[in-house]
């Protein structure tokens, strides 16, 4: 599969599972509110999501993906099919055993893990318990999916994109139909919720193991064993992890930090962050997925072949990430502007509605459009750290992110205290600006990645547009004021005329400004696109 049809193969299937998880928060909006239940909800699912995305995703994912891509090559033969099966059969017998003894220790430690994860938590004897058996059940979600990661990167390394992708669905539709069945208070829908989250692993798990099966990739278990194979992932996976967890590090810090400020801000901060991980899994998450094995074969063959251009860069490899660059940044750039502009219209439809107030509307808002501002630099850390795995450069990822981190930790203690739990999402921002700004500058340092003359002149035509679609969504949203009361079709009547105006706005400016080609977009058919 070309990598173009990649990104969109991928970002379609994220497109579906970001739909349904909308469906999703809502129904937790409405259910569980922003209270007390809602709050230990959401540390106890993003405790294992921290350990998915620091081993799994993170480290795990982004050392096994390029040497499994290097070992089965761009045209595939008996031996280096051999070689690559027993590399991922090798790393899944040293993957699970660290998994299970994680997850026994976690279990046995849950307590003194929540005192340092929520310590705002603790002067609630009931909210703190609550957060402890809730973790409890979600924390096997954390050994299922990260075999799943395994899986996946098997199926992304063969170039099969679209089954890792669609297994994201399987956790919405499964937290969706726990909250239909389970809702009768809201303590109730916080424990069925968590339940549902290991059962997704589950499914998630055996709908891989059977994609996998249908390639012609079934893995046995081996003993465990450090082949010289294994012990280059672990060497590689080490920094990523570092830098991995300096990520995640931040989003546990903003949970510490959360929970010391008055209840509902950990709520808060979650439902504005979904919203804005819709754009950034639906294009970041997407290209960075498949850029990192389409860059890894292509550095492989120019390093064998010799070919690179004058100035020491190879030529293929520039022009796909250039390329990557440009798509994420045309379709994430209108994303970041329209969520600042309509965040208040966005969040009060989709949200406000049972246990969740007008208040929790205007304070959720807010937190959104701070993290909107630095949508487009989650975005662009995505697209750019592929340039350093691909090559097998892990360290200097990790040390931008630590330096990010600190900032971040900074900017966190200086505006909580006015912006309260909008000063933690405005820190993340800057923090990413900060993240992204630096690794693009190694890159071009190191003559990795040179932005060419076609995206710097698309660049500036989709900023134009842009701000012509603010125009349009700002005319919409204060010429047809709602009264504070208004029912819920005529909500979803403005934002509908928002969503589809500004879409038609920008995309009609892209088109005539030429920031976007449709003969390019019908391009992305052909296999060689």
């Amino acid at each position: 599969m070309s990598m173009m049809r990649g990104f969109t193969t991928v970002g379609a299937f994220t497109l579906i599972s970001r739909i349904l998880g909308f469906v999703r928060d809502i129904l937790m909006a409405q259910f569980l509110g922003a209270g007390l239940a809602a709050d230990c909800f959401f540390v106890a699912f993003k405790l294992p999501n921290f350990f998915r995305r620091l081993f799994a995703e993170g480290a795990f994912s982004s050392a096994f993906v390029p040497l499994f891509a290097k070992l089965l090559g761009r045209h595939p033969h008996p031996r280096s099919i051999d070689a690559a099966r027993a590399f991922a059969q090798d790393a899944l017998a040293i993957l699970l055993p660290v998994l299970l003894l994680l997850m026994a220790l976690m279990q046995l430690f849950m307590p003194f893990v929540m005192l340092a994860l929520a310590p705002g938590f603790v002067d609630q004897p009931d909210k703190f318990a609550l957060a402890i058996d809730l973790t409890r059940l979600t924390f096997p979600y954390l050994v299922l999916i990260s075999l799943v990661s395994l899986f996946s990167g098997v199926l992304n390394g063969l170039g099969r994109f679209a089954e890792a992708a669609a297994a994201p669905v399987l956790l919405n539709i499964i937290l969706i139909a726990a909250l239909l069945l389970f809702h009768d208070n809201e303590m109730i829908t916080a424990k069925a919720l968590a339940v549902a989250v290991s059962l997704a692993g589950m499914a998630q798990l055996l709908m891989l193991v059977l994609a996998a099966r249908r390639a012609g990739w079934s893995l046995s278990l081996p003993r465990p064993r450090l082949t010289p194979s294994v012990k280059h992932l672990l060497t590689v996976m080490i920094p990523v992890a570092l830098g991995a967890g300096m990520t995640q590090v931040n989003l546990v810090i903003d949970i510490i930090l959360a929970s010391l400020l008055p209840e509902g801000a950990l709520s808060y901060l979650f439902y504005a962050d979904r919203l804005n991980q819709f754009p950034l899994g639906v294009i970041g998450i997407a290209v960075g997925t498949v850029l990192l094995p389409h860059l890894s074969r292509t550095l492989a063959d120019s390093a064998q072949g010799g070919a690179h251009g004058g100035d020491g860069v190879s030529d293929a490899a520039n022009a796909q990430h250039n390329r990557a660059v440009e798509f994420a940044l045309i379709l994430t750039l209108p994303a970041a502007f329209a969520l600042i502009t309509i965040a208040g219209p966005l969040i009060t439809t989709l949200f406000e509605h049972g246990a969740f107030s007008a208040d929790d509307s205007g304070k959720t808002a807010r937190a959104l459009m701070a993290f909107a501002f630095g949508l487009p630099a989650f975005v662009l850390i995505k697209v750019l750290v592929p340039g350093f795995y691909a090559r097998e450069d892990m360290k200097t990822p990790v040390k931008i992110a630590m330096l990010a981190l600190f900032v971040n930790l900074g900017l966190n203690l200086l505006l909580m205290g006015p912006l309260g739990h909008v000063g933690l999402a405005l820190s993340t921002s800057l923090a990413a600006w900060l993240n992204a700004g630096l690794l693009y500058v190694f890159l071009r340092k190191r003559r990795h990645l040179l932005l060419d003359q076609r995206f710097k002149t698309r660049l500036w035509r989709a900023l134009f547009s842009c701000l012509a679609m603010v125009v349009v969504l700002l005319a919409i949203r204060f010429g047809l004021v709602l009264p504070a009361d208004a029912h819920l079709w005529p909500r979803i009547g403005l934002l509908a005329a928002l969503v589809f105006s500004g879409m038609a706005a920008y995309g009609l400016s892209a088109v005539l400004t030429g920031a976007v080609v449709p003969r390019e977009i019908r391009r992305l058919r052909r296999p060689d696109a």
